[in-house]
C-alpha cells in the first residue's frame, strides 16, 4: 500500500482522478519496493509504445490521423509520466532519472511494443491487440487495494476506451477496404501475434502483491474474444502461428528497443541536468 500525507482516495475523488505526475510529488506519496516494481512495468509498456507511434506525426496517411495519433500517444505518455514518477518515489529517482538513464536491461516492457511498426498495417495491428488488453487491464486496476494504483486506472481506463475505438475503426477500414489493405493488416497480425501469450503471463511478483496487481492470466477471456470479434468481422482471420520466447517483464528484449532508447535518451545523456 502506498501513503503520504493528505493523500488518500477522497482526495483523488474530489480532484476528478485528474492525476498528473505534479501532482503526485507535490502529495509525497511513497511506494513500496513492490508496487514501484509493478508501476515500473506499466509505465515502461506506455513509454516505449509511445515512442513508436510519435514515429507516425506526419506521416499518417492522412492529417486528422496525424492528429489522432499524436493525441494517443500522449496519453501513453501521461500515462508513463505518472507511473515513472510513482515508480520512482521508491528509489528517490524522478521520472527523467527512470526514463532516460536505465540501460536497456534495466527496462520491464513487453516485447509486443517494442518493434517500430513503420507499415500503418502493423500500427493498427499492435493497437488491436495492446489497446484491448491494457484497457481491460485498467479497468480491473481501478480497484486495486493501493489508492495511487486505483487512481491512476480511472483516468488511464477511460482513455483506452478511445484507443479501443480507433484501433477497431481502422481495422474495419483496412480489413474490409481493398484486397491489398486486407493483406497488409492480415500480415501484420501475424507478425505481432507471437508476442501475445506474453500479456497474459503471471509472475513472482504479480503474485506477491495479490489485490494490488491484476493478474494477467485473468485478462485472457474477457480481452481475446473481443479481439477475434474485431479481427473476423474485418474479414480477417486469427492468426495461428507459433509463440515466441519473451522475457520483456525480465529486462530480456528484442533487438528493436536499443536504437529506439539510444535515440530517446540520446539528448538528456548528452546534456544531463539541462532545461529549457
Amino acid at each position: 500500500m502506498s501513503g503520504g500525507a493528505g493523500f488518500d482516495s477522497a482526495t483523488l475523488i474530489s480532484a476528478g482522478y485528474a492525476l498528473t505526475s505534479e501532482e503526485l510529488q507535490q502529495a509525497g506519496v511513497q511506494a513500496s519496493d513492490d508496487v514501484a516494481q509493478y508501476a515500473l512495468r506499466l509505465g515502461d509498456d506506455a513509454l516505449i509504445l509511445a515512442q513508436n507511434m510519435l514515429w507516425w506525426v506526419s506521416r499518417a496517411p492522412e492529417l486528422e490521423e496525424d492528429i489522432a495519433l499524436g493525441n494517443i500517444a500522449l496519453d501513453l505518455i501521461g500515462h508513463a509520466r505518472v507511473l515513472l514518477t510513482f515508480a520512482g518515489s521508491a528509489w528517490d529517482k524522478t521520472e527523467d532519472d527512470l526514463a532516460y538513464f536505465r540501460e536497456e536491461e534495466e527496462f520491464r516492457c513487453l516485447h509486443l511494443v517494442q518493434f517500430p511498426g513503420h507499415d500503418f498495417g502493423e500500427m493498427v495491428a499492435r493497437q488491436l491487440i495492446y489497446s484491448h488488453y491494457a484497457f481491460e487491464q485498467w479497468k480491473r486496476l481501478e480497484q486495486s487495494a493501493d489508492e495511487t494504483i486505483a487512481a491512476i486506472a480511472a483516468k488511464a481506463s477511460k482513455e483506452l476506451d478511445y484507443h479501443v475505438d480507433h484501433a477497431e475503426e481502422w481495422t474495419q477500414r483496412l480489413g474490409l477496404g481493398t484486397e491489398e489493405s486486407n493483406r497488409r493488416l492480415q500480415a501484420a497480425l501475424e507478425y505481432f501475434w507471437p508476442y501475445v501469450d506474453e500479456l497474459f503471463q503471471n509472475d513472482e511478483l504479480i503474485e506477491t502483491l495479490g489485490p494490488i496487481a491484476v493478474r494477467p492470466s485473468e485478462l485472457r477471456e474477457a480481452v481475446m474474444p473481443r479481439i477475434t470479434e474485431a479481427i473476423e468481422q474485418a474479414g480477417l482471420k486469427v492468426p495461428d502461428v507459433k509463440q515466441a520466447v519473451t522475457g520483456g517483464r525480465r529486462g530480456e528484449h528484442r533487438e528493436a528497443l536499443g536504437p529506439l532508447l539510444a535515440e530517446m535518451q540520446v539528448l538528456a545523456r548528452k546534456h544531463p541536468g539541462v532545461t529549457w
